[in-house]
């Protein structure tokens, strides 16, 4: 049996992990980013993002504009749907007032009209609900909408560096859990507060219009209920945005375990999972136990004091009409808009909660929001020149290049460096040497601390990122299949490929025979994460990618690390056609890789200490020859 030696890893740098699953800090891609030194401060550890002052305000608004004209409809209806529904009492003190004495007198005229219009009140009360209720129901839709679809944009547009440090479990959670809160609020409470706070003006001003002194005495009563509404914001607030973020953990948690279910298993993780998950989910159950506690004791104190004030007006309002300060039809009419001014407080207590809720949810969504990429867009992008010759390749310079981590601790020591258009460059070295990181570099994954990249003489910042995707491709380790066909996962760098190109793509690199043999060819749907092909296949999928886009550059990182001895030498040879006439930056753990490099570089703490041909190199007595010995011992 023979073994392919790989480089040994440097003994204070653990290996990195090339995949964490949907939880973990490397995305699907199968990127891993160099783990920096953290800090305690860093606001990526916590699950609420730095949030500027009014960023939530400034989001809904920027939500709700492209809706301005269905908003002023709904507003123009809620306010006419209020005037027909709160005309109801006045008509009931005309009755009592004005109706009662004309019937003495044999006229019924007045009570008819009363009904009259108590019925043209009722009908169009009810109608104008309905079209409230309609137009309301897609602003909150085309607002969810958009929402969930600039979350999801921007979080394509953040940069590899923030998808290192923000696990994609609390992206989840903000996408699912907070935006749900919004929607309850939107779908079932938002409508309900509207209509309230319109009626609370409606029926103040009413009660002012039909005597002052109930007025005064109503509104009175609002002092220590605004007083108790208050406490309960800035209590329930606390409460809910801590229960936003236990939630998050639990997402986090359990998608983490899911994404890693193999290494659960394997190493019997269970019962450590279960109880860890156990601790949050208690915390989460303790925390929404402890809103719901908030709830009732507002909901208590509020009735209290509801009950009281209308008992006394009531009575007040009683001793003037003995005394004929009042007439009775406005003791009737007033009795009812202040009962109809404290009836909702219950609702509006659910509602209330739904807003703490929604507010925290909010303010965690615009802190995401306001994340700005840290490979931006060029104000001014420039465009790669034509290439001329045989080649399809493009130079590379590495232009006084460094680049340490944001909160400290240089990977790539100051170095230049250049690769000839149409060079296969392998870099080797231990785990933690840099050569990820400077490939990452390359593809423009990261910006370097100083210095430049240049592509043609053409900085790669000053690219627009589908310029430069078009002619720089990365295949990583672990080539990662998206649900659906494998002519769709071929044909993802050019979507608008025709089926003969695919064909011609996978014929290109041997990878045709085995999905001729699948049962659809290559309309088989590969499953989750391409689960129904070998990892070998995968990567040969992988780089009939590469052929189908025909990039300038390309960048193979340990792209046959993880593969057998027949594997790994129908992916070498599928290679072979893909960085022709291109080229390449080649990373190799496995030395068999480096026989198709025209170059070696070899790496160790950031810094290129051998560089040199395959045969100048083994013919050397360096750490590349001392490696390359061992490997072809191993293989006798």
């Amino acid at each position: 049996m023979t073994t392919t030696p790989t480089l040994p890893s440097s003994p204070d740098e653990p290996p990195v992990p090339r995949e964490e699953g949907p939880a973990g800090k490397a995305g699907p891609s199968g990127l891993s980013s160099p783990s920096g030194p953290s800090e305690a401060s860093d606001p990526f550890d916590q699950d609420t993002l730095p949030t500027p002052p009014g960023a939530s305000r400034r989001l809904l608004g920027s939500l709700l504009r492209p809706h301005k004209a269905r908003v002023a409809l709904g507003a123009l209806l809620l306010l006419s749907q209020q005037a027909a529904v709160q005309a109801v009492p006045l008509l009931v003190a005309y009755g009592i007032d004005r109706g009662v004495p004309a019937l003495r007198e044999d006229d019924n005229g007045p009570l008819i009209a009363v009904a009259c219009a108590y019925l043209v009140c009722a009908l169009a009360g009810g109608l104008l609900q309905f079209c409230f209720i309609q137009v309301a129901a897609r602003v909150n839709q085309g607002v969810l909408l958009d929402l969930r679809s600039r979350i999801y944009r921007h979080a394509q547009a953040l940069s590899l560096d923030f998808h290192d440090r923000y696990t994609s479990g609390r992206l989840i959670s903000r996408a699912t859990t907070d935006v749900q809160s919004l929607r309850e609020l939107l779908d079932e409470g938002l409508q309900d507060l509207l209509m309230m706070t319109v009626s609370v003006v409606y029926i103040s001003s009413l009660l002012f219009y039909l005597d002052v002194g109930l007025g005064t005495a109503a509104l009175l009563s609002f002092v220590p209920l605004s007083l108790l509404v208050r406490d309960y914001r800035r209590r329930a607030s606390e409460r809910f945005s801590k229960r936003s973020t236990a939630m998050a953990k639990v997402i986090v948690k359990f998608s983490e375990t899911i994404g890693g279910i193999r290494p659960v298993q394997a190493f019997r993780r269970e019962k450590a999972n279960d109880e860890a998950f156990a601790v949050l989910n208690h915390r989460h159950e303790r925390l929404n136990g402890d809103g719901i506690l908030e709830l009732a004791r507002f909901v208590t104190l509020s009735r209290l004091i509801v009950a009281c004030a209308t008992a006394a007006i009531v009575l007040w309002g009683a001793h003037r009409v003995t005394s004929g300060d009042l007439e009775l039809g406005v003791l009737a009419a007033g009795a009812l808009y202040v009962r109809r001014l404290y009836d909702p407080l219950d609702r509006f207590a659910m509602i209330l909660n739904n807003y703490q809720s929604a507010a925290a949810s909010l303010e965690k969504i615009a802190g995401l929001l306001c994340q700005r990429p840290d490979v931006p867009e060029p104000e001014r992008p420039a465009r790669l020149p034509e290439l001329s010759g045989s080649t399809r390749g493009r130079e590379v310079v590495f232009d006084n290049v460094r680049f340490a981590y944001r909160t400290g601790g240089e990977v790539l020591p100051r170095f230049s460096l250049r690769i000839p258009a149409g060079q296969t460059t392998a870099l080797v070295g231990a785990t933690g040497a840099g050569k990820s990181t400077l490939a990452k570099l390359l593809a423009r994954f990261y910006d370097p601390t100083e210095g430049r990249v240049l592509l043609d003489g053409t900085d790669l910042r000053t690219l627009s990122l589908p310029e430069l995707r078009r002619g720089v491709v990365m295949v990583t380790q672990e080539a990662f299949l998206f649900s659906g066909t494998i002519a769709e996962n071929i044909a993802l760098g050019r979507p608008e490929a025709t089926r003969e190109e695919i064909e011609r793509a996978a014929m290109a690199i041997g990878a045709h025979p085995f999905i001729a043999s699948l049962p659809d060819g290559y309309d088989t749907d590969v499953r989750k994460r391409g689960s129904r092909i070998s990892a070998g296949q995968r990567q040969l999928v992988a780089f009939a990618r590469v052929v189908l886009a025909d990039p300038a550059v390309v960048i193979l990182d340990e792209a046959t690390s993880s593969l057998d001895i027949p594997g790994e030498k129908a992916v070498q040879h599928a290679m072979e056609t893909v960085l022709r006439n291109r080229t390449a930056l080649v990373i190799a753990h496995r030395l068999s890789t480096v026989e198709v490099a025209d170059r070696v570089l070899v790496m160790e703490s950031g810094r290129i200490v051998e560089d040199g041909t395959p045969a100048e190199l083994i013919g050397g007595t360096g750490r590349f020859a001392t490696l390359h010995q061992a490997w072809r011992e191993s293989l006798v």
